[in-house]
């Protein structure tokens, strides 16, 4: 078993959730736990949560793979997400990405050399009137992101180590 006593515990009321018969349907809050304690989902975290469910390790890798939530390689201690879709690109979420590259000095899915920052360009996050929209370790929701308010967020998680 690749996670914790309380990992399995959580995973268990997610499944008590569920008819016997759609036990899958707790895959995504399997994965976010899992991830929640390792950092990120590796492949045999998506054998492990696989077996757990009793589900084929290919119905967990879908998910895993399909929502850009789950981080399917390591990341920084903070990933920043930044959402490019189309509302929030017409509001500066390009322009915005742009500045954060600059700032941390790496590209979408990249990391910092001291494995602090991870930035990942997202899709649609529910929150287009209020662009430039970013997910902070896929938890905390940051709206109208001006250049000072990133400048604030990243000096505070420099300072600090955790999130704003």
């Amino acid at each position: 078993m690749l996670l914790s006593e309380q990992a399995y515990k959580k995973i268990d009321r997610e499944i008590a959730k569920f008819p016997d018969d759609q036990k899958q349907s707790a895959i995504m809050a399997a994965l976010t736990i899992a991830q929640d304690e390792k950092g990120w989902v590796s492949t045999e975290v998506v054998r492990d949560v696989a077996a757990y469910i009793d589900v084929p390790p290919i119905a967990v890798q879908e998910v895993a793979t399909f929502y850009n939530m789950y981080d399917t390689h390591p990341v920084g201690r903070f990933k920043i997400t930044i959402c490019t879709n189309l509302p929030c690109a017409l509001r500066d979420g390009v322009k915005t990405a742009d500045y954060i590259k600059q700032k941390l000095g790496i590209d979408f899915h990249e990391t910092t050399p001291d494995g602090m920052f991870t930035l990942s360009e997202g899709e649609c996050m529910g929150a287009c009137g209020d662009s430039p929209v970013l997910l902070l370790n896929n938890k905390h929701m940051c709206v109208r992101m001006s250049e000072e308010r990133i400048d604030a967020m990243i000096e505070e998680i420099k300072r600090d180590g955790e999130s704003a």
